[in-house]
């Protein structure tokens, strides 16, 4: 059986190795016997000149009055720009609301007393009432305008060159299905 397989296997490979692609060996040699590789000629080298550096006159990048902001600058003057708030007033408020980021409020109720209106804010597992003029929010949010469906707030945020400026916010009525989580 061995033998059988040897006997096979020389056969094979012998009836591989004969002669019969002289077609394909002629069209090979026909197209390449044009093809040269060649290199470009390198660019010609021209020598270095020195160019001048002359910084007399010019303004150096990394002068402090460069990089910050001119209001930084001013930090003596103490102005914030117009909306600058009153960071004695928030102590002396002391308010619950004002400790917790605007985001973290929830707007659940709406009263209207004596002709007022006052919406119902609930902050983690407190209640508390709010009226036009009250604050909340870490950005001195004042309520500005309170309906039956929301709170509107204008805030106070500071930029990155220190001057301060107004936002408005709303506070949205939440419902029983959107408190569910």
């Amino acid at each position: 059986m061995k033998r059988i397989l040897l006997i096979a296997l020389f056969g094979t490979l012998a009836a591989c190795s004969g002669e019969g692609h002289d077609d394909l060996k002629q069209w090979m040699a026909d197209n390449s016997k044009d093809l040269r590789g060649s290199v470009p000629k390198l660019p010609e080298v021209l020598p270095y000149q020195p160019v001048p550096y002359d910084v007399e006159g010019m303004l150096d990048p990394f002068k402090p009055g460069k990089i910050e902001p001119e209001s930084k600058n001013r930090q003596g003057d103490a102005q914030g720009g117009a909306f600058q708030p009153d960071f004695d007033a928030r102590e002396l408020r002391n308010s619950l609301l004002e400790k917790y980021p605007i985001e973290s409020l929830r707007m659940i109720g709406f009263l209207n007393i004596n002709k007022k209106p006052m919406a119902v804010i609930q902050v983690e597992d407190k209640v508390k009432q709010v009226k036009v003029g009250d604050y909340m929010g870490l950005d001195f949010g004042m309520v500005t305008q309170i309906s039956d469906r929301e709170v509107e707030l204008r805030e106070l945020i500071q930029d990155s060159a220190g001057d301060w400026s107004e936002r408005k916010s709303t506070l949205y009525l939440q419902s029983k299905e959107g408190s569910k989580k």
